[in-house]
């Protein structure tokens, strides 16, 4: 999966955002912290969820299933605003 090119992350600082052009049949913005970030950062080149959990696992230490479940979270919101390319 990756993000589609419909639409554009931008870093604001402590906030980062998902931004639909006029292509997107969402249209709005979406913001999230820094982890959101990384994911979509990740998501710019095909990946797994397996594989941004990974990459995420060898950056941060969390309690078991915590980083699992922030990036199932996150990618759910992706796709339900059709961001997500199979």
């Amino acid at each position: 999966m990756r993000l589609k090119k419909e639409f554009i992350t931008h870093n604001a600082g402590d906030e980062f955002m998902l931004v639909s052009t006029g292509k997107a049949s969402f249209s709005g913005i979406v913001k999230g912290n820094k982890t959101t970030g990384e994911i979509l950062e990740l998501l710019k080149e095909r990946t797994t969820e397996a594989e941004i959990v990974a990459k995420l696992r060898s950056k941060y230490e969390a309690p078991e299933g915590v980083i699992e479940r922030d990036v199932r979270k996150v990618l759910t919101q992706l796709k339900n605003i059709g961001a997500l390319e199979k």
